[in-house]
């Protein structure tokens, strides 16, 4: 093994975290090194949010040309042409990533090195040294008094008998049909599920969902997940609940699964699977264990509130760390590590305000305590809700499904949490997190000057409408 090179610093993936992180160690003066093992962006660049959402979108249009006559707008036949939907996807996603890595390129004091890293067992005390093997071939020898792991995840491959006798489709490889399929079978009821189950049934697919749990996102309220099983059996997508995948097997027209339930077994013709049960660390392919790095049984590696491990100089941001797997999640590590390791100030991931919004449509917007979290923290809660059709401007543009809901704390009357579901619900949400962020009474929302048409000025509205 050739003698390792020197830097001052090495970030390993450049995801949401990585990519502004070794940028912004590099302008502090720090010769930093950012390995990257397929492509820069990560993520919701490649795989993630930007080339889903863009689907989406394709998705929405569809859902809205089908429904012309209800506005008064007559079209001719709707057809669906997937490959030209990939095409878009697809250039929207080289242009965001090359942006991206054209920055870094040409960044001071920053090596762009495409190869997978791993950790070699150190010789020394306090030596932390990777080795990395470039995609283009040769080997590196790399060591730092500081190391940043943002590796990410991928799609986690389910338990079930016969999987590998079948071709199926996961979070990255259902975005490159060129065509729409037939009958999609969709295992797993969260966000990424959800997201494309009703995004095929909108470009005309069968679409039937199997959770193994009793009820759609099993970290909402009851009555948000009742409300999206509600809106997707209305949109066409079959949903079979408390339904535990035990078998698959080919079929004459694609595959055959067999769901087992309270009601006994059954088989589910479908053409195509979709694997969404969730997504696993890349903790394996880094060889933590040779550096002594703690992870739980799950692989996530284990941190304290300042993103540290228990190796000291080495720590770790974004999905690889376990908790909330979200975009602007592993960009708020970044800010924290740049205050803390670069401005030498006090940042923690404690107590921070987590937003997030599932992309079906209605959109789902949440953020803070569900009802359930609050009631089992033992905090003293009121819960205002009013339905979406309560809203004007819902009801002006025809799109008055799903309902509003925020948890108010009885003591200090600041909102604890928020949920949104309906048009537009994260943009609705992240003014609540406004309010939260700035500790003001739910008040301030009840009685604030909102916009007449808009859908902000509903939350006049909804601080009427407290359930107690």
């Amino acid at each position: 093994m050739n003698a390792a090179s020197q830097y001052d610093a090495i970030v390993v993936g450049a995801g949401q975290a990585g990519t502004p992180l070794s940028q912004a160690l590099a302008a502090a003066g720090m010769r930093t090194a950012l390995i990257e093992r397929e492509h820069v962006g990560g993520t919701c660049v490649n795989e993630g949010c930007t080339p889903t959402k863009t689907m989406v979108a394709s998705a929405r249009v569809a859902y809205l040309a089908r429904r012309g006559p209800d506005y008064g707008v007559h079209t001719g036949e709707i057809r669906i042409d997937l490959a030209k939907i990939r095409e878009r996807k697809r250039a929207i996603v080289d242009s965001f990533r090359n942006g991206s890595q054209s920055r870094i390129e040409k960044a001071k004091n920053l090596d762009l090195i495409f190869g997978q890293a791993e950790f070699t067992k150190p010789e020394s005390a306090g030596q932390k040294t990777l080795r990395v093997r470039k995609i283009d071939g040769g080997e590196l020898t790399l060591s730092a008094d500081k190391i940043f792991l943002n590796a990410g995840c991928h799609p986690a491959v389910p338990k079930l008998d016969g999987l590998n006798t079948i071709q199926y489709l996961n979070s990255t490889s259902i975005m490159e049909l060129d065509s729409v399929p037939e009958h999609l079978l969709v295992l797993g009821g969260g966000y990424i599920g959800l997201e494309f189950g009703q995004m095929f049934r909108r470009f005309g697919s069968r679409v039937t969902i199997v959770q193994s749990g009793p009820q759609l996102l099993g970290r909402e309220d009851a009555d948000v997940a009742e409300a999206v099983l509600s809106i997707l059996r209305e949109d066409g997508v079959d949903v079979l609940l408390n339904g535990r995948a035990v078998r698959v097997a080919k079929s004459p027209k694609g595959l055959d699964i067999v769901v087992q339930s309270a009601h006994g077994s059954q088989t589910i013709a479908g053409t195509h699977l979709l694997a969404a049960a969730g997504r696993v660390p890349n903790t394996d392919l880094l060889n933590t264990a040779a550096a002594g790095i703690a992870a739980d049984k799950r692989g996530y590696i284990q941190v304290n509130d300042h993103l540290e491990t228990n190796i000291p100089g080495v720590l770790a941001l974004g999905d690889i760390k376990g908790g909330p797997a979200f975009t602007h999640i592993s960009y708020d590590d970044f800010r924290i590590i740049r205050t803390t390791i670069i401005e030498k100030g006090t940042a923690s991931i404690k107590d921070r305000i987590v937003p997030y919004t599932v992309f079906i449509d209605p959109q789902l917007g949440r953020v803070g305590m569900t009802a359930s979290e609050a009631q089992a923290a033992g905090r003293k809660i009121r819960i205002a809700k009013m339905p979406m059709n309560y809203v004007a401007r819902a009801l002006e543009v025809d799109e008055s499904r799903g309902f509003m809901k925020a948890i108010v704390d009885t003591e200090s009357q600041q909102i604890l949490g928020a949920a949104v579901l309906g048009i537009e619900g994260g943009e609705i949400m992240s003014q609540v997190q406004i309010a939260m962020m700035g500790k003001l009474p739910y008040t301030a929302l009840k009685d604030g000057i909102f916009a007449h048409p808009t859908l902000a000025e509903s939350l006049n509205n909804l601080f009427s409408h407290f359930q107690d």
